[in-house]
């Protein structure tokens, strides 16, 4: 284009100015003016470009952020929403909370100052819970000692006034000595009884695998199963994860249960197991007297009978309970009166 406009600028020259040494100096200016223009032009559109990608990729972060900031601010109004569900205190009531800006973010933090209070005073509440935990323990222990001993001297004493003056009894003396070493046993179960409910706690736990197949061999080995009554393990016993000596209280208080009022002239005890996902579910099952359906949840609460029997202290079932809890399982029943009952309950794998 420069050629061009020099040929142009000749053609209205004479010979003698075109031929002039100022005039190709001129020309050659012009030339050199054109040159960086097309530079300066190039160069400008290149700055144009890389300023418009710098905006669209500048333009494309602020969408990102924008988004970001929304998906930011929904989920805080869903904290807020939870918040009102769980009815948490707050500084400033939460229908009236402006959700732009600085105010949402000085709300979040007061929420979460305040929840960070309440956890605090829910520490400090199971540390003093854990205490007075322990400090019933050892009280249990203590009463249990300090009760069983003279309950051991009076147990003794009508067992040597028997045997010491028993041509001189008349029948209605025997009776009486006979009531009160019964009362005295029942007082002994009793005991007992509250001192193993008292001292099931998770804090004492230990786990460890039990073979329930020699859990239960062990148990029947140690008791006095009567004649009439037959215990069958239907299926392989599994390996659990626990304390040997809870999960011997577990099974023993069910079978003891199970033998202790079962009223037919053939008595039988099904001992089986489940495998239900995380968990193996246990049954035993009995051709016993039955349980009402009444009686069903009343039954696993402590001092709870459906018989005077001396010989029940009222708590086996719910130390079972307990235990049956501290392993995180479920226990409940089925049962028929006249027909028998089974005892389901689950054990953590």
């Amino acid at each position: 284009m420069n050629s061009l406009l020099k040929r142009q600028i000749r053609k209205y020259l004479s010979e003698e100015q075109a031929s002039s040494e100022q005039m190709e100096a001129f020309l050659n200016a012009v030339n050199s003016s054109y040159t960086n223009f097309d530079e300066q032009y190039v160069m400008q559109q290149r700055a144009m470009s890389i300023s418009s990608e710098e905006l669209f990729i500048a333009n494309t972060q602020l969408k990102n952020e924008a988004v970001a900031q929304k998906d930011v601010i929904d989920k805080l109004k869903h904290i807020i929403e939870t918040l009102k569900f769980y009815e948490l205190p707050h500084n400033s009531a939460i229908d009236t909370v402006d959700l732009d800006g600085s105010k949402l973010v000085d709300f979040i933090d007061n929420q979460t100052k305040e929840i960070i209070k309440i956890n605090k005073q829910r520490e400090k509440l199971l540390e003093e819970l854990a205490h007075q935990n322990q400090e019933l323990s050892d009280y249990a222990h203590m009463v249990s000692h300090d009760l069983k001993s003279p309950l051991r001297s009076i147990d003794a004493l009508t067992a040597w006034l028997y045997e010491d003056y028993k041509d001189e009894l008349d029948a209605e003396g025997a009776k009486n000595l006979k009531l009160i070493r019964n009362n005295v046993e029942k007082m002994d179960t009793l005991i007992s009884g509250i001192l193993d409910y008292s001292t099931i706690t998770k804090n004492q736990t230990e786990c460890y695998d039990v073979d329930i197949n020699l859990l239960i061999e062990s148990i029947l080995s140690a008791s006095l199963l009567p004649e009439h009554i037959s215990v069958n393990i239907t299926s392989k016993l599994p390996i659990v994860k626990g304390d040997k000596y809870r999960l011997q209280q577990l099974f023993q208080n069910l079978l003891d249960n199970a033998i202790k009022y079962n009223d037919k002239a053939k008595g039988f005890i099904e001992i089986g197991v489940e495998d239900v996902n995380d968990f193996w579910r246990f049954k035993i099952t009995d051709n016993g007297k039955g349980i009402e359906d009444t009686y069903f949840d009343k039954i696993f609460k402590t001092f709870q009978k459906l018989e005077n029997n001396p010989q029940s202290s009222g708590i086996g079932l719910a130390v079972v309970k307990k235990i049956v809890n501290l392993y995180n399982g479920k226990i409940w029943l089925e049962s028929t009166l006249g027909e028998g009952t089974t005892f389901y309950f689950t054990l953590k794998k």
